[in-house]
């Protein structure tokens, strides 16, 4: 897969996110899927995202910085959004807050193997 190739997956993959068009997951991620190194399997997977978004129902993955290096993919994403209650620990309480995520990606077989993500709390502390 050529670097091209893995970066429109990516950003299909984003849209589909965005769309919370849960069937079509498994299209970009694999069945094995680890997250931060805990395993959690695309049905795992795919209930962390679902909370997410009913934590936050206004979520978006805004793509800010997109490197691809295949088998991997390093991006910036950025959010501006209002969680309803407890967020990373933080009483934001439908609040607005932006904040970014740094998230490596691995591939294998054409879909989401690993996934290591740091979210900026701090910038969310900041706004609180």
């Amino acid at each position: 897969m050529t670097g091209d190739d893995l970066t429109n997956l990516y950003r299909a993959y984003i849209a589909c996110l965005n769309r919370q068009d849960w069937p079509a997951l498994g299209q970009f991620v694999h069945d094995d899927v680890a997250h931060n190194a805990r395993p959690l399997g695309l049905a795992g997977y795919r209930a962390m995202l679902e909370q997410d978004f009913r934590e936050i129902p206004d979520l978006r993955f805004n793509i800010e910085l997109l490197i691809s290096d295949p088998p991997r993919i390093a991006a910036r994403l950025k959010f501006d959004c209002t969680p309803v209650g407890t967020f990373l620990g933080l009483a934001v309480n439908g609040r607005r807050v932006s904040f970014c995520e740094n998230v490596f990606y691995e591939f294998r077989e054409g879909k989401i193997r690993q996934v290591w993500s740091v979210l900026d709390k701090a910038a969310i502390e900041a706004q609180l």
